[in-house]
């Protein structure tokens, strides 16, 4: 039996694995969830299917490469990594090591994401790097940088949401997207303290029934002024704790005088939450604040997608830490603020350098001295290290043009489903001299690459990754690889030797953990005091752990920073900043327009490239399902059942209608897991935030068009 995790969401899961006899029809391993704090032994429908795909007869078995007919035809490993490394050396001679580029993932384990953003500025010497977490966390990583000075999802153990009396939770609809999630919830529902903020009624606002809470059902995009109108209640109403402001953070002032305008009558107007419910939820959340630091339950305000992933996602999250700071409860036993990171390695894969301006440890590439440190690791010159790349959307949109890169090599993610404006990103990639894709099965980016590399599995590796709450965690090899996919760690290492590359590249995943530990060492993201050997024996290691803190591998101890800022924030002087945000309106829908809205389902994950191979979620999931209020589907009518063109500037999908009254009037949903015609990203806008480069995923303007279908 292996004790693993989870390969899907940040949650990670703990579950056991135990090889199966191969009879016909058998799963190579049998999974069950196990009691690890995050799930307390439940999985959800993705979890418990998820060894499904382990010996699937879709699984890529050798490295594929595309016919002069457009057809792919199996190739030997030795002529695949040869083909790349030529076409790498030629193309970097011709136009210079920027016309090369990576594109990572926050799936890949931290010793891959190190890896390859070593192996990209060293064996390619390219800045052009990033990864699909642009597209998930970096709103909220730059909110929290820049109030607290330091980037980690929760800054406390998730357990900690069991005893709350009051849970503020904006964006994020855990019930579908990470079910063993609403455990944690249970304390502050037994209260009648879980607030729900989501313009739809999903199944997480349901839970604020039966006097668990209330769900506040804002109109989409307007996350950033209701947080402005609550917080101007506070202020008012002389609820915000003063004496903590005064010694803990900066720019009191000024956001005060920015919150003036945002009376609960005009917050009203702009957001469609009635005056008096915005004056309640200030005044809840104000009272169950003072009775934390009085000795009561804590209170929190978590956040997800849902208000992070727009062009101001940043001053979104910034709104909801300044809500946090007003209440007094960043950085105390009282509560605090996080962000709930989706992604399986969400948390480590931004830290230790895949992204386009970072290095191991979550340094700058700008700083000097943290270039000095990752080189003296590297054993090369500082120098040798390109500077900052481009963030996602520009690097997705500069390929093949004149001077953008001409060959990109796609790790862990499918960007043709899940980055914004698909039908640009499927029309860039057609631009390149040379596409590589790195997946273990045939992804809709890998069909349009010119060479797949079949890689291993979850259960099939070794390697570490880091969970929502940054807990470190191992991930462990139950069974072995297909006979002819290969480890990325593997990969990485032949090209770095046949691109005749400076420094080391192992293939094992603990020797590139020891050399990690040694880059983060000093770092935001210290890991230089993680062992390996205490990981394997289930210690609770949570970041930064430098070297010399001591570990204890037993049940209910809590090892390196379990809880973050306690003793101060991560700014020079230690305190917070309070950054005044402002609401700039979108333009006017036309009176025919609706407000689009995407997101997750229970039975899928991601661009479901691997969730859509599982039976009994295909089964349960088959298709795009369009949300529509009955009253919006009759004024376009719309039937239950019927397809329907959705459509804007950017392209259309189809999709049948799903009438329900858990939409609002002005807003239809759309799930995002689905290719080709149902691609919900082929509607969404590549506007990004100006600080974050998050884009504009959450909301979209957009027709609705029945299809008369033949009786």
């Amino acid at each position: 039996m292996t004790d693993t995790h989870c390969p899907y969401c940040a949650l990670q899961c703990g579950i056991t694995l135990e090889s199966n006899q191969q009879d016909h029809g058998t799963e190579p391993v049998s999974l069950r969830g196990r009691d690890f704090e995050t799930n307390g032994g439940a999985l959800c429908r993705k979890g418990y299917s998820a060894a499904t795909l382990l010996d699937h007869p879709e699984r890529l078995q050798s490295p594929l490469l595309r016919q002069p007919d457009g057809s792919f035809a199996p190739v030997s490993w030795e002529h695949a990594l040869d083909l790349v490394a030529e076409k790498a050396l030629g193309i970097r001679a011709e136009s210079g090591a920027d016309a090369l580029a990576v594109f990572g993932s926050g799936s890949l384990t931290n010793e891959k994401a190190y890896q390859l953003g070593k192996f990209a500025r060293l064996a390619l010497g390219t800045s052009r790097i990033d990864y699909n977490g642009q597209f998930c966390m970096s709103s909220a990583a730059a909110g929290t940088n820049r109030a607290f000075g330091l980037d980690r999802g929760l800054p406390f153990p998730l357990a900690d949401l069991d005893s709350a009396g009051m849970i503020l939770m904006l964006g994020s609809n855990v019930a579908d997207t990470m079910p063993p999630f609403v455990r944690h919830l249970a304390g502050a529902r037994e209260n009648g303290g879980l607030i729900v903020v989501d313009p739809r009624r999903s199944a997480t606002a349901k839970l604020c029934a039966d006097n668990a809470g209330w769900h506040l059902q804002p109109t989409p995009a307007t996350d950033l002024p209701l947080l402005l109108g609550l917080a101007h209640v506070l202020m008012a109403e002389s609820l915000a704790d003063t004496s903590y402001l005064a010694a803990r953070t900066n720019g009191f002032d000024s956001l005060k005088a920015s919150l003036a305008s945002w009376w609960p009558e005009r917050t009203a107007q702009v957001t469609g939450v009635p005056a008096e419910q915005i004056r309640h939820t200030a005044r809840a959340l104000a009272q169950a604040a003072s009775e934390a630091k009085a000795g009561g339950k804590p209170v929190y305000i978590l956040t997800g997608r849902g208000i992070e992933q727009h062009s101001n996602g940043t001053d979104t999250v910034t709104a909801a830490i300044n809500l946090a700071l007003l209440l007094g409860l960043p950085g105390t036993l009282a509560g605090g603020y996080g962000t709930i990171t989706g992604q399986g390695n969400g948390q480590g894969g931004r830290e230790h350098g895949q992204k386009c301006d970072q290095l191991p440890g979550y340094r700058k590439i700008t700083d000097p001295e943290h270039r000095a440190h990752v080189a003296r690791v590297w054993g090369v010159d500082p120098e040798t290290i390109p500077g900052p790349g481009l963030p996602a959307v520009e690097l997705l949109d500069a390929l093949g043009t004149p001077t953008g890169p001409r060959m990109l090599m796609v790790h862990g993610a499918n960007p043709v489903i899940s980055a914004p404006d698909a039908s640009r990103v499927i029309h860039a990639l057609s631009r390149l001299d040379f596409l590589v894709v790195c997946d273990f099965f045939l992804s809709e980016t890998a069909a349009q690459a010119d060479l797949v590399l079949p890689v291993l599995q979850w259960a099939e590796e070794e390697g570490s990754m880091t969970n929502l709450e940054g807990r470190i965690l191992r991930r462990r090899a139950a069974l072995a690889a297909p006979e002819h996919a290969r480890g990325e760690l593997w990969i990485l290492a032949q090209l770095a030797q046949r691109l005749d590359a400076p420094g080391h590249f192992s293939p094992d995943a603990r020797e590139v953990f020891e050399e990690l530990k040694l880059a983060s060492a000093g770092g935001l993201a210290d890991y230089s005091g993680v062992r390996w050997d205490d990981l394997d024996a289930g210690a609770a290691i949570y970041w930064p752990c430098p070297a010399g803190t001591e570990v204890k591998a037993e049940r209910g101890i809590r090892n390196g920073t379990p809880r973050l800022f306690l003793n101060g924030f991560a700014h020079a002087d230690r305190r917070a900043v309070l950054v005044p945000v402002a609401f700039q309106p979108e333009p006017r829908m036309s009176k025919s327009a609706v407000s689009l809205v995407t997101g997750r389902l229970l039975e899928h994950y991601q661009s479901g490239a691997q969730t859509r191979r599982v039976p009994e979620l295909v089964q349960a999931a088959p298709e795009p399902l369009l949300e529509i209020h009955p009253a919006t589907a009759l004024a376009h009518r719309i039937v239950q059942g019927q397809k329907v063109v959705i459509s804007n500037e950017r392209g259309e999908v189809t999709a049948r209608a799903r009438l329900t009254v858990d939409a609002r009037l002005d807003t239809v949903f759309l799930p995002f897991h689905y290719p080709d015609s149902g691609t919900a990203n082929l509607l969404t806008e590549a506007k990004v935030d100006p600080r974050s480069k998050m884009p504009e995923f959450k909301h979209a303007h957009v027709s609705l068009s029945a299809v008369k279908e033949e009786q």
